[in-house]
C-alpha cells in the first residue's frame, strides 16, 4: 500500500510580502468561469499522464510536499511555453534537506518561496511571488488563469488520504494538526484541481474555504515570454519589489 506524507508548517506572516490584489488594475478582464492550466500543458507537451509530468518526488518517504509543489509549478510554467522541465526526484530531495538543515522536519511555504526568489531552482529563479487572500475566489481564479497556477497550503482534513486513494474530491472534515502543500492548476464552479502525490486531486470550494490557509501567485520568468495580460501592473510590481529589497 502506498504511503503519503505531509510536511507544511503553519503559515508564516511577513509584512514585506507583496499582495496580489494590489497589482490588478481596473481594466484587467475578469477571470473566465473555468480554466485548466493542465489541459494547456498537456496539449503543448503532448503528454496527458500526470505521473509522467508531476511525479511523487519523494513525498511518499519524506515530508517534502513544499518542494514537490515547487517542482510541479516549475513543470507547469515550462509546459505553458512548450518546454518540458521535470525536476529529478533526487534534486527535489536534495533541495528539501538543504532547506530543512538535513532533517525530515517539513518546511514553511514562505521560506521556500523566498529561497526560490533568491536562488535558481532547476535553472531558473522566479521573478517574485505575491500572497493571495484565500477567501477571494476571483483572485485565486485570476492567478491560475494568468500565471499558471496557485501554490497553496492547507490544514489537512481527517479523510484527506482516504478520499485521495478512493479518487473522490476533497470535502470539508475535522481538521488535523497536519499541513500539506499542493499546486492548483484548474478551477470551475464546483472547485479546484491540484497536483499532489504523483497525481491530480479534485477538491470542492467548500473544502477550500474550510482548509486552505495560505495561497501564493508565483511570477515565473516564463511570464515575460507569454506576455503579461493588460491590466496586471507589472511595472508597479517591479518597483515595489525593488523597494522591499532595499
Amino acid at each position: 500500500m502506498s504511503t503519503y506524507r505531509f510536511g507544511k508548517h503553519p503559515s508564516k506572516c511577513d509584512y514585506r510580502t507583496l499582495r496580489f490584489k494590489n497589482y490588478l488594475m481596473p481594466e484587467l478582464a475578469a477571470p473566465p468561469a473555468s480554466d485548466s492550466v493542465l489541459k494547456r500543458v498537456y496539449g503543448n507537451l503532448k503528454v496527458s499522464e500526470p505521473k509522467a509530468l508531476f511525479p511523487m518526488d519523494g513525498n511518499d518517504q519524506w515530508g517534502d510536499c513544499t518542494i514537490a509543489a515547487l517542482a510541479h509549478a516549475e513543470t507547469a510554467f515550462g509546459g505553458l511555453v512548450d518546454r518540458k522541465k521535470i525536476m529529478a526526484e533526487k534534486a527535489v530531495e536534495k533541495l528539501y534537506f538543504r532547506l530543512s538543515g538535513g532533517v525530515d522536519s517539513g518546511l514553511n511555504e514562505l521560506d521556500v518561496l523566498n529561497y526560490w526568489r533568491q536562488h535558481a531552482v532547476s535553472g531558473d529563479k522566479i521573478i517574485t511571488y505575491t500572497s493571495i487572500d484565500p477567501k477571494s475566489r476571483d483572485h485565486i481564479k485570476q492567478a491560475i488563469h494568468l500565471f499558471g497556477g496557485v501554490y497553496l497550503g492547507f490544514q489537512v482534513q481527517q479523510n484527506c488520504l482516504e478520499e485521495f486513494q478512493a479518487r473522490k474530491p476533497w470535502v470539508p472534515g475535522r481538521l488535523t494538526k497536519h499541513g500539506h502543500a499542493v499546486y492548483a492548476v484548474e478551477y470551475d464552479h464546483e472547485g479546484v484541481t491540484v497536483l499532489t502525490w504523483g497525481d491530480i486531486q479534485r477538491a470542492t470550494w467548500a473544502w477550500w474555504d474550510e482548509c486552505v490557509d495560505e495561497a501564493y501567485a508565483i511570477i515565473p520568468p516564463e511570464a515575460k515570454e507569454k506576455g503579461f495580460a493588460p491590466g496586471f501592473d507589472f511595472k508597479q510590481l517591479e518597483a515595489d519589489l525593488a523597494e522591499v529589497a532595499d
